[in-house]
Order: structure tokens, then C-alpha cells, then sequence
């Protein structure tokens, strides 16, 4: 619903000059000044200067030596995981279509954002009960395997900072429900080299998820298998991990992270 409130299309519009401050400074060959910005944009030097100062503060701005500003590297990261993820999820979907085929049950591929997973694909088998799941929604982490299989492999601050920024919302009597718990499933889940949701976001649905690593063998994504907990039995979830693992070996590989389809073994061995 959208906010007709003043309060709102102030808001919208402070957005609207954030953009323009940034597509200003694209648009320029060489940093612009404060005078510079404001003059262009028809703004209060006092007006440019504090979102300049927002966007310096989030890595959009940076200021170089003599006070002048140019875009920031966060954007050329924002730009590499849009181009990244793109690309991503169409060398995918062969290997999602052909774990689909091995395993008969629905695939999911998903990107962190944040303390919450986000679904890029979704890939079905031709079942009676199918997944309710759609592209685009996200879930918590700490509930998901998918987003315990992209904590386990990520940097220490990495994960310290994320579980600051959970609310261990339960589901289910199986969520995990604070931190230390969530601990000790990272650990469970770096040394087997996968992660189970066992129930832990729906009742009767059990999840099992790998990384998907890039060449510095970092988590970029995650794929998983989900179905009804009376299929995906805990006795069938070594075999599906084997599967899981050839699927994300392969789109590590197509993605050009990994060569000869080695990868790292300490992950991808079940």
C-alpha cells in the first residue's frame, strides 16, 4: 500500500533526490564538488551535503582527497552480484532440472539478503503435493537449510553479524530459537557439509540445502531439496545429499568458480 501521508512523499521524494545525487555523479567524467551537486540538482548546499553524507556513510559516495565526490565501490559490488545472479541462476537451472529428475522432489536455489534467504528459482517435479514456495519471497535464515548451508561456510564476522540481526521468530515447535542453538547447527552443518530443516518452517516439510562457493570458496548461493517429511525420510537424506553435492559441484564449475570439477572437498563430500 503506499504511503499518501506528507511524511511519506517526503520520504519518496528524499529517495528520488538520492538517485539523482547518484545518477548525477555517473553521469560526470571527473568528481564533482558540493557546490557543483547542489547547483545541478537545484538543491540548498545544506540539502546536498546530507545526502551526500547518507551515501558516503552506506559505501554509494566516496570522497576523494581534495573533498570532492564520485561513486562508491559498494555500488561496483551491488552491480557484480546483479550481473552475478543473473547469470547464476540461468547455468543453474540445467543442473536444477536434472537433481529435479534424480531426487522427484522440488529444487530451490536461493541468495542471502541480509539475515533472510531469498528464492532466485524454483524448479518442481510432476507430484501430487507440491511446494507453496514462490520466486522472490524470502525467509529467516535460522529456520531454512538453505540459510544455515550459506552461515556455515561464511567468514566468522560474516555470521557474528547476521545472528546480531535475527529475531529467532518460531514457526514451528523444531525452530531454532536463539543464537547458541543456531551454533551448533552451523557446526553440524560445516562438518557434514550440509544443512537440514527438519520441520523447522513448516510442519512436515523436511529441507536439505549445499552452498554453491565461488572461486574464493565463499558461498554465493544455495541449492536445496523439499518435500513432504513422509517422503524426505532422515534414511534418504545422505542419498539426496549426493545429489545436491554433484548438483552444486556442476554449477560451480558452469560458473567458472572451480576447475576440473574438483572444488573444495572439506563441503562437497557428504
Amino acid at each position: 500500500m503506499r504511503d499518501s501521508t506528507p511524511q511519506g512523499t517526503y520520504k519518496v521524494q528524499a529517495l528520488d533526490r538520492a538517485f539523482a545525487v547518484l545518477d548525477l555523479l555517473g553521469e560526470s567524467d571527473t568528481p564533482l564538488g558540493l557546490a557543483q551537486v547542489a547547483s545541478s540538482l537545484t538543491l540548498h548546499k545544506s540539502t546536498a551535503h546530507r545526502f551526500l553524507m547518507v551515501l558516503e556513510r552506506h559505501r554509494m559516495v566516496e570522497r576523494t582527497a581534495n573533498g570532492k565526490f564520485r561513486l562508491g565501490l559498494k555500488l561496483f559490488d551491488l552491480g557484480n552480484r546483479a550481473i552475478e545472479q543473473y547469470d547464476l541462476r540461468d547455468r543453474a537451472q540445467p543442473h536444477l532440472r536434472r537433481l529435479v529428475a534424480e531426487t522427484e522432489e522440488t529444487a530451490h536455489l536461493c541468495i542471502l539478503e541480509g539475515a533472510h534467504v531469498i528464492y532466485i528459482d524454483k524448479i518442481e517435479p510432476a507430484r501430487s503435493v507440491r511446494m507453496i514456495t514462490r520466486i522472490g519471497a524470502s525467509n529467516p535464515v535460522h529456520c531454512t537449510s538453505v540459510g544455515k548451508a550459506i552461515l556455515a561456510f561464511l567468514p566468522e564476522e560474516r555470521i557474528a553479524d547476521i545472528l546480531r540481526r535475527i529475531r529467532f521468530e518460531r514457526f514451528t515447535h523444531r525452530t531454532i530459537a536463539t543464537a547458541e542453538a543456531l551454533r551448533v547447527e552451523i557446526d553440524k552443518t560445516r562438518r557434514r557439509g550440509y544443512a537440514v530443516d527438519d520441520e523447522e518452517l513448516e510442519e512436515g516439510l523436511r529441507c536439505i540445502a549445499v552452498p554453491v562457493l565461488d572461486a574464493q570458496r565463499l558461498p554465493v548461493a544455495a541449492v536445496s531439496v523439499s518435500g513432504p517429511s513422509f517422503r524426505v525420510t532422515a534414511q534418504k537424506l545422505p542419498s539426496i545429499a549426493n545429489h545436491l553435492l554433484k548438483c552444486v559441484r556442476g554449477i560451480s564449475v558452469d560458473m567458472g568458480f572451480v576447475s576440473g570439477g574438483r572444488g573444495n572437498r572439506a563441503v562437497w563430500s557428504a
